[in-house]
């Protein structure tokens, strides 16, 4: 709870200071265009000058825009950091805390076997969640890298989507009709790529869409080819919270979290960054639809059929 109060005050503060400095240059903006133009009023027979106070001007008031520019987006770069931080720092911080009491209670007390094997499978579900958060992080890196190249080998996204869609149903206790695997191709689908990286790009839609959908998730996983046939659409579709229009693209930006959501599912802000990074390196494109906020949404990933002589 004070970690909440802790975020939401540190947002609002941010919030103002960009509302100040915003306001600041809007007001810096309108004194230097009242200034020259006054000026150049009284001026307008000092034909050279004139021109020369004008081209002063434009300088100026370009230098002053961009300043607000770059000034803004760093307020919020950084305060997309300082979220980032306290995210991961949660999710890093909660599962070592779990482990660690789990083992001081197997130290200190003597328990029946039943009881220990619970305490086993807690842990290494902690230490599966601890694991989760560390690749994220290390492969939002890697991804984005200019200099590393994706291994080229046929992977088929059926094979891929199943077993994704099967360690969902494992991992997250779901029965088989709250996730569905719907399959509309002719055979296998195989594109060109890295396969460690599809996978965990389709694992991230997926675990994205369990993550929003509150107590009774019901997600289904769809892979179809496009109209034109030359692309695979795999498709993942919630009940769940839903986005608002303005949302829809920054969702995929690095460290972004819907405000209010963020705080009802936790996680570092990557994932589906991640997806969108994927896709782009495989030629590919993601995206999200959704009616609104509360109407649940889909996303979907593009991703180019080989070619023949593949």
């Amino acid at each position: 709870m004070l970690y909440v109060l802790y975020s939401s005050r540190m947002i609002r503060g941010r919030r103002r200071s960009v509302i100040f400095f915003t306001v600041f240059g809007i007001c810096l903006v309108a004194i230097a265009v009242a200034l020259n133009v006054g000026w150049v009023v009284i001026s307008w027979q000092r034909g050279v000058l004139a021109v020369l106070g004008l081209v002063s001007f434009l300088i100026i008031i370009a230098g002053m825009v961009l300043n607000i520019i770059f000034l803004v987006r760093e307020i919020r770069r950084n305060e997309q950091h300082d979220s980032f931080i306290n995210a991961v720092t949660h999710e890093l911080k909660t599962p070592v805390a779990s482990i660690r009491l789990y083992l001081q209670t197997l130290q200190t007390r003597e328990l029946d076997e039943q009881k220990r094997q619970d305490f086993y499978r807690i842990m290494l579900e902690d230490s599966d969640r601890l694991l989760h958060t560390i690749e994220q992080v290390l492969r939002a890196g890697s991804t984005q890298s200019p200099f590393r190249r994706i291994a080229q080998a046929k992977v088929d996204l059926v094979e891929l989507a199943t077993e994704c869609v099967t360690l969902a149903r494992t991992r997250f206790h779901l029965p088989d009709q709250s996730m569905t695997f719907q399959l509309r191709t002719n055979g296998p689908a195989f594109v060109m790529g890295d396969a460690d990286e599809l996978k965990a790009a389709v694992w991230n839609l997926i675990d994205n869409a369990v993550k929003y959908s509150g107590q009774n998730p019901l997600v289904t996983v769809t892979l179809e080819e496009t109209a034109d046939r030359s692309r695979y659409a795999l498709k993942v579709a919630d009940t769940g919270a839903g986005i608002s229009p303005n949302e829809l693209k920054r969702v995929f930006r690095r460290f972004y979290r819907i405000h209010g959501l963020s705080v009802r599912a936790k996680g570092s802000g990557l994932g589906l960054f991640i997806v969108r990074s994927v896709a782009r390196r495989h030629g590919g494109k993601a995206f999200a639809e959704s009616e609104g906020a509360g109407r649940g949404s889909t996303f979907t990933l593009l991703l180019p059929r080989p070619s023949e002589s593949a």
